[in-house]
């Protein structure tokens, strides 16, 4: 009599394993295939740490070289206060299966959070010489700025054109970075028309951009602003003036802004937080939206009117003035120019004749 019934529990057990194994009589080329489009639109690393641990063929094939080539740059959207060898070590799998976007984000930090100079550029150039937009317009920045080296270290040309090839592959503060180079004649024959028509193809792409989130999405809450952004990422949105300055301020949108780089996040985290320390004298970007600090003492431009801002680029002078600084900036009474060229050349501010050598974005002016 109670063999039925044995019979009965294994075909249970039976029916039950074969419920189970639907996953693994799948091929691992069709789940590595599944797995690489899940990292390349995943919205943030938690995408992929959950498929890990799930089981451990998934976490075999979840690592797996093709899998993390295709991964997006949301999944490298590490907090700074996350940080540990185990993500330093998952970025150099991505880098080493030629995730371009891995290779970018690993550079940036090793260069300006874990001063591995060379290194960091190293991993940028890599990223640049395969056409990744970003990792062209950070080189060039760095140009303008000789960051790691001195001031003579300098080379304009040499960031006019990085700016000019991010631009062909449609990188908005790079083609913005370059209009003001134009029109100022700063590591390039000026033209000033050429500049401000470049200018105009900036604010026109942010226009198209801003018009394509919305189209994707019929809901108000599409239209953020920059303190609600903020308000998700990092604790300095305070600092945001709450009646927010709109960001198309020469053609009257207060509307979405692209998205920050999730390297320039962990940036500003990064010292924000305490993890990495600014050397004495050091200072970081004021524009919210990119955490680049200095890496020798007054390597970035300052405020011309008020002198509290400092900035590692013309892109980010203009985009901070039109964003929260123009509601900020009020003459200071004397600033005495620095030594260092780098800190005497100064940016334009929001009052009086307050512009010096570089841009004057005053009256939403570019």
């Amino acid at each position: 009599m109670r063999r039925p019934l044995r019979h009965r529990q294994v075909s249970s057990h039976h029916k039950k394993k074969k419920k189970h194994d639907l996953l693994d009589a799948l091929p691992d080329d069709v789940v590595v295939s599944i797995l690489s489009k899940l990292t390349s639109t995943a919205s943030s690393p938690c995408d992929l740490i959950n498929v890990l641990s799930t089981c451990k063929r998934l976490n075999r094939l979840g690592l797996n070289r093709v899998v993390l080539s295709k991964a997006g740059p949301k999944l490298f959207a590490i907090k700074a206060k996350n940080w540990s060898e185990s993500a330093h070590r998952f970025l150099r799998n991505c880098v080493n299966a030629g995730n371009l976007h891995a290779s970018y984000t690993l550079g940036m930090i090793r260069f300006y959070c874990l001063e591995n100079r060379e290194s960091g550029l190293s991993l940028m150039a890599k990223a640049a010489m395969k056409s990744h937009a970003p990792a062209l317009y950070s080189l060039a920045v760095i140009q303008f700025n000789g960051s790691g080296g001195t001031k003579g270290d300098k080379d304009l040309r040499a960031g006019v054109a990085l700016c000019a090839r991010a631009s062909l592959l449609g990188h908005i503060d790079a083609l913005r970075e370059l209009g003001h180079c134009l029109q100022d004649g700063y590591g390039v024959r000026q033209n000033v028309a050429e500049g401000r028509k470049l200018l105009v193809q900036a604010n026109a792409r942010e226009l198209a951009f801003v018009l394509r989130a919305v189209a994707r999405s019929s809901s108000s809450a599409s239209l953020l602003t920059w303190r609600n952004t903020l308000s998700n990422h990092s604790s300095s949105a305070a600092s945001v003036s709450s009646a927010v300055c709109p960001l198309l301020s020469d053609y009257g949108y207060s509307v979405a802004v692209p998205e920050v780089q999730p390297a320039n996040w962990f940036l500003r985290e990064w010292f924000e937080s305490g993890r990495g320390r600014l050397g004495n004298g050091l200072r970081l970007c004021a524009h919210i939206g990119c955490g680049r600090p200095e890496t020798r003492p007054h390597e970035f431009r300052r405020c011309s009117v008020c002198g509290k801002v400092n900035y590692c680029s013309r892109g980010c002078q203009a985009l901070d003035w039109k964003l929260r600084h123009k509601m900020e900036c009020s003459p200071a009474e004397i600033w005495p120019l620095e030594e260092d060229g780098g800190g005497a050349v100064v940016v334009g501010g929001g009052g009086g004749d307050g512009v010096g050598n570089d841009v004057d974005v005053r009256n939403g002016v570019v």
